[in-house]
């Protein structure tokens, strides 16, 4: 860990630098950004040309017009950075569309703006009249807040024949002290007035006065020494309050309070730290007093006075530096500079979606950072050539059906003992495209529709979902007129918004028994998807025919017969048969026949399900010649229908009934020739009717599924009756409509009408073998390769078998693999093929 942030400490090059002077007037332009950049200016405002800033109040700005750098506001050097050494201020410039950024230094160069000052207007010194010459007395630094060649250069000192000044140079700072020239003579003078003067470097130079004042007093010949002039010690930051990190002694070989030695700070060091380090005066030892953060100072320099009691006192100084130690007490801090947070999920992988910085305040291996992603989500990390900057980017394809919210968690790690973390989230919505097809749940849809509809009324309805939101889901719905069969498509309607089917007429089951049409789906997105269904649409018969006699008939049309018989007949003899038909099926079309009227009751008998009319008894003397039998012959509707028709029978004697015989077979023949004739043509019509609907049926239900079977079988089961039988399917079940027999087996669905019956399902179940043709196709999953180029995925391979072989289809930049079936499977071989 320790070498890799070595590794990813490196900084990068390429920055653009401008020098400007501290203190210029706002709006003073500094150079032209989006020329030295190479920038169009003319799409300066369009791709949002800005300068990110660190701060809330920025320095600086751009000028969309012309891409020139100008100052936003003035800018004091020494309060933005403080001592001689460089002043940069770097600048990030980003442009959008496509997203760029770019990094400018601007270094701030000084202008003598500041007078050097002293901490104080005078400075007393007493001093023994026997002091030698080259007695050194530090006198008060001034300071000047400017850098370079506009700091202090020199000190002077008014013209005298006892002092001069001598200047150290110490780090960064020049300490003048007095130094004594000449021995003074107290009986002569027993005090000095001179005066300190600092001067800068500036052009034109400015100075600052100090009043020194010399007091000549009896001698204490011995100050306090210390061991060294300068002491070196190193704390850690965080040291707790009231800590001692040092002391210090001097030594002073005067005895009684001329050797009583106290010490002090001196009076010029900087305000901070007199609020950190205190000094005892009586054992000289340095306490922490405030918090010591390295991030804030790293090195601390305290001048130590020691001075006895003599009169005058003799004082003796050193300095002790303090340089702090890191420890790794700040975690990394994650700073997003650019987010977008909302990416199209048609996004190519490589689309940048955010920039992020991280920086750390800590120092050398606690400052370095790993930065990651630590959540599972389809994005990375991209470091940029800028030192701890990055971009997020997406690294797959995004689906939002799937996934449609982000969030991404970044995770950045010091290097430090122990490592210190912090993470920030990101919020990622996934905008919506139009990829997908409107759904139908079932196709084809059934739909069963009772006869006689309301015209202009909802019949049904068909929905389709769409796993698209907004307008990419709304869908709209049209009918597909164009190539229709059987022209059933004029008389529907569909609402294009709700999907609710309305019949234009009313439908007739005796005339069409089922159509069939398509509705497409539309979604409103660009471009727009569609997917379409298939409807069947099975008419229900309504009991809305009566029955129609078709003997006896009359020659004015009327239900009324003549039939002569011998008087001589034995009982059960067939006297003749009524026929009836009705348009119907199932139950309305079921007919049964009852005695409505009739002269003789224990005469004659008529058969409920076939219209026979046979002798009860042998005639008597006592019955009457001519017997008078009225008919009805009614369906088995919930409001059933009905019609009646009239036979006269008349009993004559044996020789006359074979006379009329004779006389009538002609007309007779030929009456019945006729009605035979106008019963096939009927019987033939029906049948053909029947037959038509059952193959268009048929070419339905094998053009859908091989398995399936037919909605319509048509079964013809009459006696002397026409009567009909339909069989057809809903879902799981199996339904026939039936006439007067009813197949064995077959039960009556509750809640049904009455004339439907349940069948048993013959059709083969879920675990039956389908055979499998070869050339199959199975597509299979398609493996993932981050990399690119030669690098990404080349092809797929399929274990040796004799069944399967791999086929690979090129989609965009992806090989999607498929499992083709070349060998035909045999399940009492194997039941399970495992291929790798």
């Amino acid at each position: 860990m320790f070498f890799f942030c070595l590794l990813v400490g490196n900084r990068a090059s390429g920055e653009i630098r401008y020098s400007i002077p501290e203190e210029v007037n706002e709006g003073t332009v500094v150079g032209n950004v989006a020329k030295d950049l190479g920038l169009d200016i003319t799409s300066l405002f369009n791709r949002r040309f800005r300068v990110v800033s660190e701060s809330k109040d920025a320095f600086f700005e751009v000028n969309r017009d012309n891409g020139a750098l100008y100052v936003h506001r003035k800018i004091d050097r020494e309060e933005l950075c403080q001592g001689s050494g460089a002043c940069i201020i770097e600048l990030k410039v980003i442009v959008e569309n496509p997203l760029e950024i770019h990094y400018i230094v601007v270094e701030i160069t000084d202008v003598n703006d500041h007078t050097p000052s002293f901490p104080e207007k005078e400075q007393t010194f007493e001093i023994f009249e026997q002091t030698l010459t080259g007695r050194r007395l530090q006198l008060h630094t001034a300071r000047d807040p400017d850098a370079g060649s506009n700091s202090i250069r020199t000190y002077t000192l008014t013209p005298n024949e006892h002092f001069e000044v001598d200047i150290r140079q110490s780090d960064e700072d020049k300490i003048p002290f007095l130094v004594l020239k000449k021995s003074l003579d107290r009986e002569k003078n027993d005090k000095h007035t001179l005066l300190l003067t600092a001067i800068d470097g500036g052009k034109p130079q400015k100075s600052g006065t100090l009043n020194v004042t010399i007091i000549v007093l009896d001698s204490n010949d011995n100050r306090p020494m210390f061991s060294q002039e300068i002491y070196q010690i190193e704390i850690q930051e965080n040291v707790e309050i009231g800590t001692s990190v040092f002391k210090i002694h001097a030594k002073d070989p005067d005895e009684g309070t001329n050797g009583i030695v106290e010490y002090s700070l001196g009076k010029t060091l900087k305000k901070k730290v007199y609020d950190i380090f205190e000094l005892d005066k009586i054992t000289g030892e340095i306490h922490v007093k405030g918090v010591v953060d390295y991030e804030e100072n790293d090195v601390y320099k305290l001048d130590v006075e020691a001075s006895d009691k003599g009169t005058p006192p003799l004082v003796g100084e050193c300095r002790v530096i303090i340089k702090i130690k890191d420890i790794n007490d700040n975690p990394p801090e994650i700073e997003v500079t650019s987010l977008s947070n909302t990416v199209s999920e048609d996004s190519k992988p490589g689309t940048i979606v955010s920039l992020i910085r991280v920086k750390d305040k800590d120092s050398g291996v606690n400052g370095k950072r790993i930065s990651s992603i630590t959540s599972d989500v389809p994005f990375e990390l991209k470091p940029s050539y800028k030192e701890n900057t990055y971009s997020v980017v997406t690294k797959g394809h995004l689906d939002r059906e799937q996934v449609s919210h982000y969030e991404i968690t970044i995770r950045a790690t010091d290097c430090g003992d122990p490592p210190l973390s912090s993470f920030k989230t990101l919020s990622i919505q996934i905008s919506d495209v139009n990829d997908n097809s409107p759904h139908f749940e079932q196709n084809p849809l059934q739909f069963y529709l009772v006869e006689n509809n309301v015209a202009g009324a909802s019949i049904f309805s068909v929905s389709a979902t769409d796993n698209d939101i907004n307008d990419n889901a709304a869908i709209s719905y049209h009918i597909v007129r164009e190539g229709s069969q059987n022209g059933m498509t004029s008389f529907i309607n569909v609402n294009s918004e709700n999907g609710h089917i309305t019949a234009l007429k009313s439908f007739d089951f005796e005339t069409v028994k089922t159509f069939q049409f398509q509705v497409v789906a539309t979604d409103s997105g660009t471009p727009s998807l569609s997917s379409n269904v298939t409807v069947n649409v099975f008419i229900l018969d309504q009991n809305d025919n009566a029955p129609v006699i078709l003997y006896p008939v009359s020659s004015n049309g009327s239900a009324e017969g003549v039939e002569e018989i011998p008087r001589n007949v034995n009982a059960a003899h067939l006297v003749t048969k009524v026929r009836a038909y009705d348009a119907d099926i199932g139950y309305n079309g079921w007919l049964l026949f009852s005695l409505q009227e009739v002269t003789e009751h224990s005469l004659f008998a008529l058969d409920r399900y076939t219209g026979q009319i046979r002798t009860l008894r042998s005639f008597t003397e006592t019955d009457e010649a001519e017997q008078k039998l009225v008919i009805l012959v009614k369906d088995n509707g919930n409001v059933s229908l009905s019609a009646t028709a009239t036979v006269i029978v008349k009993v004559v004697e044996p020789k006359e009934a074979f006379a009329a015989s004779d006389v009538k077979s002609a007309t007779n023949d030929d009456e019945e020739s006729n009605v035979t004739f106008y019963l096939m043509i009927t019987l033939a019509s029906v049948s053909a009717l029947f037959l038509i609907s059952i193959i268009v049926l048929i070419a339905m239900q094998c053009s859908k599924s091989t398995d399936y079977t037919s909605k319509y079988l048509q079964e013809a089961n009459y006696d002397g009756t026409l009567c009909h039988s339909i069989q057809y399917r809903s879902g799981d079940k199996r339904y026939m409509l039936v006439g007067p027999r009813m197949s064995i087996g077959s039960t009556i669905v509750p809640g049904s009408h009455a004339n439907t019956l349940v069948l048993p399902d013959r059709r083969r179940t879920s675990t039956e073998v389908r055979h499998t043709l070869p050339g199959k196709r199975f597509q299979l999953h398609t493996a993932r390769d981050p990399d690119a180029g030669s690098n990404s995925i080349r092809t797929y391979t399929l274990t040796s078998n004799e069944h399967f072989e791999v086929d690979i289809r090129q989609s965009d930049e992806d090989k999607i693999p498929f499992l083709v079936l070349k060998k035909s499977l045999d399940r009492e071989k194997t039941t399970n093929a495992r291929c790798c």
